[in-house]
Order: structure tokens, then C-alpha cells, then sequence
């Protein structure tokens, strides 16, 4: 996402994806479709004695989302859904559907609601720092992801995004032999995608056979549909393009869309970031040039996200800056697997499934 970066006045979600669209919605951990897709929970046999508050059912965390739209949001949030059932925890959730103004006001709302904790799910730093510092004023525990908190005492939870962009990079460095121009798609200002960014940018200097030839990019409730449009103008301008780096998966679907539509499947090819049971069939379909995606199960990052809130109601140690490592999932190896699902993708990159991180003591990893 989602991700992402992923989100101004949209996004977010990357990177990046649903949710409520009014007043928060309230689940006590009830999956989604996509939660077959999720990695097995850590909920089973308890390894320490449960704290009473879990036991009794009397948690409640409020999830604060900058984006619901998209597969990766989709599947953070079952993921999330899942290990708060697991845990006995009621998820009160909202979503700003890309609005930065409505997020801060949803997490305004949720302070008032006096919950065991809150989590943030992307945004813009500048308008969720002041009401994040509020929540830590007000003594509520708190997790931001793919967001800087500004505020030391909350939990930092991101994926590794610029190991994600450097594997990305690296195949295609390795597909082109480091000699193409490139049509690159980006946001500046979504957190996961600036880090990304800052890949990007040293990737250029250190192999100047790269050439960049256009720019594009949008976030919004339907970003695959609109980078499609730009990337179509950008492939059309630019003839000689070899690939296009699209660190979001909604980018990455895009413009994969684009080149289908200009009939350029065997010239160009897309290597993206994040990881989906759609975004496994787009890259498996005939002829596609989506070869090569980065990434972290997103349904996975919503777990860890909720372990780390449960850390914090129960006083136990938790690490402040937690970072998530993705793994490098080509299009060779999903057909070589025969990998259509995200939990077939667990099952053959077990490196997917972190159950240590933020691993909760009272039940079993």
C-alpha cells in the first residue's frame, strides 16, 4: 500500500484499500471474504496466563483508517478483524475514504470515546500528529502505521519499504541488464511511498544505464483506473520504454491495464510493490507484464497492528519502531507453484509470516 504511502486528499493505502464510510463501525473481529487469505493466528494455547481484561472480553481498540479502498487495505483490515477475535478484543473501525480532514475527525472522535487503545492506519503526517499527541496526552496507548506518529511514546509500525523497492529494483535491473528508460509512478507525500522514493532515487544514481522518461501518478478511491489513463500517455510518448516501476499494487495494476490496451505486453514490463489474491491473478493472467512484485502480507502488518495495541493494554514491552521485511514474488515463481491465493503464497514464502513481531505472550505463536 498500502501498501501503502499511501494519501492525500485522497488515500490514502499504498500504499495504499471496506471500512465505514460515516461514524466508526463497530466489529468484535468478524472477517471479511478476503480473511482465507490471512495468515494463521497466534491465538492458540496460551503460553502465559491471559491478562483479565483480554479474558473478559472488555477491550476496545479504535482503528483509524486514512483509506479502506483496494485490495491491500481490504486484506490489512481481515487480517486485523481476525487477530482481535483472536484475542478477544472489540475493533471499533472508521476510514477517512481519502480524506485527511475526515481522518483527523474520526480520531478526534475516537479520543472521546476513551478506548483501551487506538491505531492509525496511514494518513498525513501533518494532520494526524497534532490529534496523535493528543491521545498520548490523554494517556490512550497507541500504534500508528505507515505513518510518523511525531510522538515517541506511540508505537511506529512500518514495512521495510525501502528493502521493498530495492527488490523490485533489483529484477528489474537484472530483466533489462541496468539499460532502459522507465516510466515511473508516484505520490510524494504518503509515507511508504516517500521511503520508496528514496530508493528510487539512489537506484538512478547507482545505475545510470536507468532512465527515467515520465513521471505519473494518482491516489484516490479509484487509482488503478487513473494511473491506466496516464500510463497510457506516458507509453505513448515514450516508445522506447522497457518497464515501469509502480511501488503500489493499485499502481502497479494500472499500468498493467495500460500496456494491455496498447497491445505492448512482450516490450514493456511492470515490477510493483504489495501483495493481493487479485494482484496474484493479474500477474498469472496470459501475457501479462506484471513479472515481479515486493512485498509484506498485508494481512499479516494488520495482525502485527493489533498484537502491538494489545502490548500496550496489557503493559507488556513493545519495541517502538517495528519494522515488517517483505520477501520478492515474481511471476515465475507464482507459476511455477501454481500460486493463485495469498495463503498458497504463505504456505511457499513462509518468510511472509512473522508471528514474532509483537509476539503476545499469553497466546502461542
Amino acid at each position: 500500500m498500502i501498501h501503502a504511502r499511501l494519501f492525500g486528499a485522497v488515500l490514502g493505502a499504498l500504499v495504499l484499500a471496506g471500512c465505514s464510510q460515516g461514524s466508526p463501525t463497530t466489529t468484535t473481529g468478524a472477517t471479511s471474504s478476503n480473511a482465507a487469505t490471512t495468515a494463521p493466528s497466534s491465538a492458540s494455547s496460551p503460553a502465559a496466563a491471559v491478562p483479565a481484561k483480554f479474558a473478559g472480553g472488555g477491550v476496545k481498540i479504535s482503528l483509524v483508517r486514512q483509506l479502506s479502498s483496494g485490495d491491500y487495505f481490504e486484506q490489512w483490515l481481515a487480517g486485523a478483524q481476525a487477530e482481535a477475535k483472536a484475542l478477544n478484543v472489540s475493533l471499533d473501525v472508521s476510514s477517512g475514504d481519502g480524506n485527511n480532514d475526515k481522518q483527523a475527525l474520526n480520531l478526534e472522535q475516537a479520543i472521546g470515546q476513551k478506548p483501551d487503545a487506538i491505531i492509525v492506519d496511514h494518513g498525513f503526517a501533518e494532520t494526524v500528529q497534532p490529534t496523535i499527541k493528543k491521545a498520548v496526552a490523554a494517556g490512550i496507548p497507541l500504534v500508528a502505521y505507515d505513518v510518523d506518529p511525531g510522538s515517541p511514546e506511540a508505537v511506529a509500525l512500518t514495512q521495510d519499504d525501502h528493502q521493498i523497492a530495492g527488490q523490485a529494483l533489483g529484477a528489474l535491473k537484472a530483466d533489462t541488464g541496468g539499460n532502459a528508460d522507465v516510466v515511473y509512478v508516484y505520490v510524494a507525500g504518503f509515507a511508504p511511498l516517500d521511503r520508496r522514493n528514496e530508493t528510487w532515487a539512489q537506484f538512478k544514481k547507482d545505475n545510470p544505464g536507468i532512465k527515467q522518461v515520465a513521471q505519473i501518478g494518482v491516489v484516490n478511491n479509484s487509482t488503478a483506473a487513473a494511473v491506466a489513463d496516464q500510463a497510457k500517455a506516458a507509453l505513448t510518448a515514450n516508445p522506447g520504454v522497457k518497464a515501469v516501476f509502480a511501488p503500489y499494487d493499485e499502481f502497479a495494476k494500472g499500468a498493467t491495464l495500460a500496456i494491455k490496451e496498447l497491445g505492448l505486453q512482450d516490450k514493456v514490463k511492470v515490477y510493483g510493490a504489495d501483495v493481493s489474491t487479485a494482484d496474484i491473478g493479474v500477474m498469472t493472467e496470459p501475457r501479462s507484464p506484471w513479472v515481479a512484485t515486493s512485498a509484506a502480507d498485508a494481512s499479516n502488518v494488520g495482525r502485527i497492528a493489533v498484537r502491538a495495541a494489545a502490548l500496550l493494554v496489557a503493559g507488556q514491552p513493545v519495541d517502538h519502531a517495528l519494522k515488517v521485511p517483505p520477501a520478492l514474488i515474481t511471476q515465475k515463481q507464482l507459476h511455477d507453484g501454481g500460486i493463485t491465493s495469498v495463503q498458497q503464497l504463505t504456505q511457499a514464502v513462509p518468510a511472509l509470516l512473522t508471528p514474532d513481531v509483537a509476539r503476545v505472550p499469553w497466546v502461542a505463536p
